[in-house]
């Protein structure tokens, strides 16, 4: 009653909207690049921005929309299988999480949902355009229905950070990684955890993992994390499991310079590519999926975080720490265009 009576908004400005497309964000110098996606047509390239994600051409030649919403830190946009819809995980450090799920044809945001108390990460999608699944820094997995918003999976058997997220091919488990060093398979429908897929051993992996992806034709997963090294694991173990043993490893590719920021399969599944970030500078590497032999290394003078193929194979998209935009050839490695995805407001920067 108080409130129609005209009583005046008191809450924190940190829980008002900061930005909207009628005040847009304006930038003094580029973004750190967290997050880059080609729509499964080809069409778009989505990059992560501040408070917004910046939907371009896939060539990199216009901007056709700014998904501006509540968070400020942007961790993952991946388009939907479909590509009717972009999923985004992010927020505010330190005071909240978010999920938006935002329409790609005429950008209108479907879902904005809050979810903890910092930034959420690895947000993906079921392979029928159902469920987006994403991780939290409280060591918790989730997962939730776009349709009405309700969560559908919840498990917590992490024990740090949840940094990514992928469904099986069948979208009947999620496989997720952390930064304590695992790998782990969950039955979607029960929220149960079903195994440990990378080794338990102490001491067989150096370090936490960052990454994971699936072959788009089978239940195979390319993660990568703080030793370097880009590996391939089968889902599902079909042996008994012995301490010491790293059965469900298929193949390691070449080893990155640093730390794996991210790692991406090609849409056929032929190829991989992975990029790191050591000391200020970044490095990405492609090779081929099926003998892990290494096709081309490209080395950047900034930390590269995030890495992406075009449907067609030919191009990849990478971004870091300089807020360029790398669109790389994946058959040689050279890089034919790099854009900062913002203008830069150059007078109001020199008012700094």
């Amino acid at each position: 009653q108080w409130i129609t009576q005209g009583a005046g908004n008191d809450s924190p400005a940190s829980t008002r909207l900061r930005y909207s497309p009628e005040n847009p964000p304006v930038y003094v110098a580029a973004p750190i690049i967290t997050s880059v996606d080609f729509s499964s047509d080809g069409k778009y390239l989505a990059i992560s921005g501040f408070h917004e994600v910046l939907l371009y051409r896939a060539d990199g030649s216009e901007l056709v929309a700014r998904l501006i919403g509540l968070s400020e830190r942007i961790e993952s946009a991946r388009f939907s299988p479909d590509g009717s819809m972009l999923a985004v995980a992010g927020g505010s450090p330190g005071r909240m999480g978010e999920l938006q799920v935002w329409k790609v044809a005429d950008a209108e945001l479907l879902l904005a949902l809050t979810a903890g108390y910092d930034t959420i990460y690895g947000a993906n999608w079921s392979p029928d355009s159902t469920l987006v699944s994403y991780g939290c820094p409280d060591a918790t997995i989730h997962a939730v229905k776009i349709e009405d918003a309700t969560e559908v999976l919840f498990n917590g058997a992490h024990s740090d950070w949840v940094l990514d997220t992928v469904f099986s091919k069948a979208g009947d488990h999620l496989v997720t990684v952390s930064r304590d060093r695992s790998m782990k398979l969950i039955n979607v429908k029960t929220s149960q955890f079903i195994d440990n897929i990378t080794s338990i051993t102490p001491g067989a992996l150096k370090g936490g993992l960052h990454a994971v992806d699936r072959h788009p034709d089978k239940d195979e997963l390319l993660a990568g994390g703080v030793d370097g090294v880009p590996r391939v694991y089968k889902m599902v173990r079909d042996k008994a499991r012995k301490i010491g043993d790293d059965y469900n490893l298929i193949r390691a590719f070449p080893k990155l310079k640093g730390r794996i920021f991210s790692t991406r399969f090609s849409h056929d599944g032929s190829k991989i590519v992975a990029g790191s970030s050591f000391n200020g500078t970044g490095q990405i590497k492609i090779a081929n999926y099926a003998d892990g032999k290494e096709i081309a290394s490209v080395d950047i003078a900034s930390g590269i975080f995030t890495v992406a193929f075009h449907p067609d194979g030919k191009t990849i998209a990478a971004g870091g720490f300089d807020g360029y935009i790398y669109l790389i050839d994946a058959a040689t490695g050279t890089i034919a265009k790099q854009f900062i995805p913002v203008e830069i407001q150059a007078e109001v920067a020199k008012t700094k």
